[in-house]
């Protein structure tokens, strides 16, 4: 029996979407430890959700205080490919409610929008796969496995002792990850390239103690001065990241029109774009580095002293094809080189995460093109790169070479994932689901 794919989806979707609320209402940050007690709700929800579908569902960690996270599989007919469903349930801390329209953890429609924390990143990850579930029943056409991660928006720790411990449950033929996004409103697409991550803080030392600025001004350094100047290094005049040796590469064909580009960026009016070659290069696959983090006296209460030492956090992002070992080694290299008037210098790598590049090519990639296009009336998909960062994708590549993993999601441009007034659009998320029930008839009807 042919399942109506727009039929059920009619029918599941009003369930659908009270239980991904249900979902957003729990407050499962797992960053905050005050908290953990939510994250464990949150993973008890999402195994009773798919136990409710028949799967044979279970929390599972990698060892004791351990994030939790949900295995879950259900079989289809027999010799039909396996394919693994991800996504995660914690979130990301929602910061000053002063800045949300409406209380961050009871999800509010305005509009075309569900806003909430974790509406979009990644719980409505976690209802799209449910929703495909739920259109077929028990007449799935492939055999599925559901991984749902409780640590991502903390790094992912013990994430490669899961896939390990977990390996032979988990092995599929297709890996989706439904923890990114599409292009814009109306136009899906498939996530093929992200830029890795380095952080690290660097930290300055002129003086063995404060002393007084008028008396030792003009000869001895201060700290901030001197971490100023070694920061200003790390781009050329025109904003290029100017440290030796990292890795650049071309990007896909994707236009990004300034109007457009200036008002997803929330960049203020006037400024100017840094850096040359084309706007996607730039953000996808080039190198990138910010300062996100200072530490120096406040403006407000500040004496008339020199500082001894002064600290910064490097964020910097690497292109595909680049590795997170030359990276540290480079920036290392530079801020050694550059490091003026004698000062001590010291680095700590805070993290890392290897880019990905991923070959879209071969029959799933065609089934889940052809299922975007099929869910928004015809419109082919954009391959599109991410200029953030998701290490866990490298690490599933590693785990499971030989299967072919997609990386889509439900956010766009406005999801402000992350931020105050996170928000799902809700006719975007409905093709989603939709895509995805294609998705997996497309891949049940491959050859054998």
């Amino acid at each position: 029996m042919t399942v109506d794919i727009a039929a059920r989806l009619a029918e599941v979707m009003p369930g659908l979407r009270r239980d991904l609320e249900d979902l957003v209402r729990i407050q499962s940050v797992s960053a905050d430890p005050a908290r953990a007690g939510e994250v464990e709700r949150s993973a008890e929800a999402t195994r009773d959700l798919f136990a409710a579908e028949g799967f044979d569902a279970e929390i599972v960690r990698a060892h004791d205080g351990a994030p939790p996270a949900v295995i879950a599989s259900k079989a289809g007919p027999e010799g039909a490919p396996t394919v693994l469903l991800y996504a995660h349930h914690d979130v990301q801390p929602e910061n000053d409610h002063a800045d949300w329209d409406s209380p961050p953890w009871e999800p509010t429609e305005r509009g075309d929008r569900l806003y909430g924390r974790g509406a979009a990143d990644d719980k409505a990850g976690i209802a799209a796969h449910l929703g495909a579930v739920r259109i077929f029943g028990d007449e799935l056409p492939v055999n599925l496995v559901m991984f749902i991660e409780g640590e991502e928006e903390v790094g992912s720790d013990t994430l490669v002792d899961l896939l390990e411990a977990h390996k032979d449950r988990l092995a599929a033929d297709v890996i989706v990850i439904a923890d990114s996004g599409n292009w814009d409103i109306g136009e899906p697409a498939l996530t093929t390239s992200l830029r890795g991550l380095v952080r690290m803080d660097v930290e300055v030392r002129t003086l063995t103690h404060a002393v007084h600025s008028g008396m030792w001004g003009g000869l001895v350094p201060d700290s901030i001065m001197t971490l100023s100047r070694l920061i200003a290094t790390l781009n050329d005049d025109a904003g290029n990241v100017a440290v030796e040796g990292l890795v650049s590469g071309r990007a896909a064909d994707v236009e990004y029109p300034e109007a457009r580009l200036r008002a997803e960026s929330g960049a203020a009016e006037g400024i100017e774009w840094i850096g040359d070659g084309p706007i996607v290069e730039r953000l996808w696959t080039k190198p990138s580095i910010s300062i996100t983090g200072l530490d120096a006296p406040k403006v407000e209460g500040a004496s008339n002293t020199l500082v001894p030492s002064a600290r910064c956090r490097i964020s910097m992002r690497i292109a595909p094809g680049d590795t997170t070992a030359n990276a540290v080694q480079r920036l290392q290299a530079h801020l050694e080189k550059h490091v003026a008037w004698g000062a001590t210098l010291t680095t700590t790598v805070v993290d890392t995460g290897e880019a990905t590049q991923i070959d879209a090519s071969g029959p799933a990639y065609d089934a889940a093109r052809a299922a975007f296009a099929e869910a928004w009336d015809g419109t082919e998909p954009v391959d599109m790169g991410v200029g953030g960062s998701i290490p866990f994708i490298a690490e599933f590549l590693e785990a499971f070479p030989q299967a072919s993993v997609l990386v889509t999601g439900v956010e766009d441009p406005d999801t402000r994932a992350h931020g105050a007034n996170e928000g799902l659009h809700l006719a975007e998320f409905e093709k989603v689901v939709k895509a995805e029930a294609f998705l997996l008839r497309n891949l049940g009807a491959l050859p054998r």
